[in-house]
């Protein structure tokens, strides 16, 4: 699992009072992406990234395409969760909040 990392500046004010409200929720900050890809479903693009370091997808949703982020540094705010896949566990990361930074 990853550690929450969260530097004290003004404008990590609303990380912060989201993480105190939200006890699952994890923030990590300055993750290089080492793969992105896009997909579309219905009226979704699902999109998953790979972290340097990390084994586990991260991934989120949007109406429209998102740019590119192969290679670039991210802030995210994420759950952990479980997704069940042909009757086989996988661990994934659900972004609701994701900044490049």
């Amino acid at each position: 699992m990853l550690k929450k990392t969260i530097k004290n500046t003004s404008k990590n004010v609303a990380v912060e009072k989201m993480l105190l409200k939200h006890p699952r929720l994890v923030h990590s900050e300055n993750m290089k992406v080492v793969s992105h890809v896009q997909r579309d479903d219905k009226d979704w693009s699902i999109n998953t990234l790979m972290i340097r370091g990390v084994d586990v997808p991260f991934i989120f949703k949007r109406k429209k395409k998102y740019q590119n982020l192969n290679g670039s540094l991210l802030n995210l705010t994420y759950y952990p969760e479980i997704k069940m896949l042909a009757g086989i566990e996988f661990e994934i990361m659900k972004v609701v909040r994701i900044k490049v930074s």
